[in-house]
């Protein structure tokens, strides 16, 4: 095959196709796959082989653990080089890319999430003869201004007061109480998920140094509405470790933050636990702010009957997707892949939604090494190869304009700045854990030929070795990661030049 340029085995690779084949993109090697560790490229043009070989790249990066990339003709499926490319790897978030598939194959571009207060008796003269009900419809970017709008709508419906209970439902999902039990608790990355979500499930902290000590504080701010919080509280401890300690006192989650952490002042997001308490606390702060009494919030395991009195629905799904792909939110992509695997049938648990992707996935894509114990890439035990990354990319990104909503990656210079107007175009999905660095997506070379790739680095053994005290920040993890994403850049700068010429 070496006496063949690429282009005259692209033509007699489109010649021989059928139209249907194409559609699918069939991802088809000209050679077998190599043995683990070797690169393998299809022919490419003469003019152009002075680019630094891939296997040098990888070895000046010294990432250690393990590196494996795919790139292939985006139009045709043609595999063009790879590296370990039947390996399977942690894809961290890149599974939201295939969340976001699953998504909208299930639920459809159009599908919104509603979160209502429903009614179970009559008004009469401003008064609510039964209960008022918070009813969560899975909605992941329900926020405290939807909540204060909702409170305005019930007052502006003539209602002041409730004779029976002021009840909270937020059985459209699954409850799981974080997405990977594994992590620290204070991680606000790490929330609980529910089918009534607020604010990404986080509570805000803020601290100040004040002439005796310390003025904490928690609310749920939003952009138009601040609430304080009640459902979650936080106090200043002497010491210096842990940093943070959590316990669920049952109606309220305790925290304690250790003083010589916390300097002259500051602000994080903490996870909140009990999600469907601390939504109702907010809107029972908010609904008496327009002069609705509530009473004590209660939680209803079944689910709600009754007259439908306010009703907000969020952005339809692909600007939620494309929100959760730009930002990369774990609570997103949970919300929505539970959303779908429950639509798609035969999923009641958490634990049941990430092999059910996984199950799809091959049955759509043949991606026979994908294994996901969530939709987020949060669990470092989720596994795909590169192969099947680009494989399913390719079958069935086009069909849902995939492309569009994945956010432009930046190509920079040696110093990390920002270099404007390349010539080449990526737009791909991020993925980081600690000592796991991932990108996968599409790029256009400056000669307008469409690439899709995958590129998964990560040092298993590494990760597993640290500390639970050093897993926000592991020594060396920010410059490892910083090499993985120097070496990310230098692959899609060689096929550029090696595949775009």
């Amino acid at each position: 095959m070496t006496g063949f340029s690429r282009r005259f085995v692209l033509g007699g690779l489109l010649s021989g196709a059928a139209g249907a084949a194409l559609a699918e993109a069939p991802l088809t090697s000209l050679r077998p796959m190599p043995r683990a560790g070797a690169p393998v490229a299809v022919s490419a043009p003469t003019a152009t082989r002075t680019a630094a070989s891939a296997e040098a790249l990888v070895a000046a990066a010294q990432l250690g653990g393990k590196v494996g990339f795919v790139v292939a003709d985006a139009r045709t499926g043609l595999v063009l080089e790879a590296m370990n490319g039947a390996e399977p790897m942690p894809p961290a978030s890149v599974s939201k890319a295939i969340t976001a598939l699953y998504a909208l194959e299930h639920l459809g571009a159009g599908h919104r999430f509603a979160t209502r207060l429903i009614a179970t008796g009559p008004v009469q003269g401003g008064r609510l003869a039964g209960d008022l009900v918070l009813a969560g419809g899975g909605d992941p970017t329900l926020s405290t201004d939807t909540l204060g709008d909702m409170a305005a709508a019930l007052r502006a419906a003539g209602i002041t007061s409730v004779a029976g209970r002021f009840v909270v439902w937020g059985g459209a999902l699954p409850f799981v109480r974080a997405i990977d039990t594994t992590q620290p608790d204070y991680l606000g990355y790490n929330p609980a998920v529910s089918g009534l979500n607020l604010n990404f499930n986080r509570v805000h902290f803020e601290w100040k140094r004040a002439q005796n000590g310390y003025q904490v504080s928690m609310d749920a701010r939003a952009e138009r509405f601040v609430p304080k919080v009640y459902t979650t509280r936080i106090a200043v401890a002497e010491r210096d470790r842990p940093v943070y300690t959590y316990s669920d006192r049952g109606e309220v989650e305790e925290w304690t933050v250790a003083r010589t952490a916390l300097g002259k002042g500051g602000s994080r997001w903490l996870p909140v636990r009990r999600p469907e308490l601390y939504a109702a606390d907010v809107f029972q702060t908010l609904a008496r702010a327009q002069g609705v009494a509530l009473p004590a919030p209660q939680v209803a395991k079944a689910a709600p009957r009754g007259t439908v009195l306010v009703e907000r629905a969020s952005d339809s799904l692909r600007p939620v997707l494309h929100d959760m792909l730009r930002f990369s939110n774990n609570l997103t992509a949970e919300a929505v892949g539970m959303s779908a695997s429950m639509r798609r049938g035969g999923v009641g648990r958490h634990a049941q939604s990430g092999p059910a992707m996984a199950a799809w996935l091959k049955e759509r894509a043949g991606a026979g090494t994908a294994r996901f114990v969530d939709h987020s890439g949060l669990g470092g035990a989720s596994r795909i190869s590169a192969m099947d990354m680009v494989s399913a990319l390719a079958r069935l990104g086009p069909g849902h304009a995939l492309r569009g909503i994945l956010k432009e990656f930046t190509l920079r210079d040696a110093n990390g700045k920002v270099m404007q107007n390349h010539p080449v175009q990526v737009d791909a999905k991020t993925g980081t854990l600690n000592f796991v660095s991932t990108l996968a997506g599409w790029m256009t070379a400056p000669d307008g030929t469409d690439l899709v790739f995958a590129i998964f680095t990560g040092d298993v053994a590494r990760r597993d070795a640290i500390p639970d005290a050093q897993k926000e920040q592991p020594p060396g993890g920010a410059e490892w990661v910083r090499r993985s994403k120097r070496l990310q850049q230098q692959l899609i700068e060689r096929w550029a030049a090696v595949y775009g010429a």
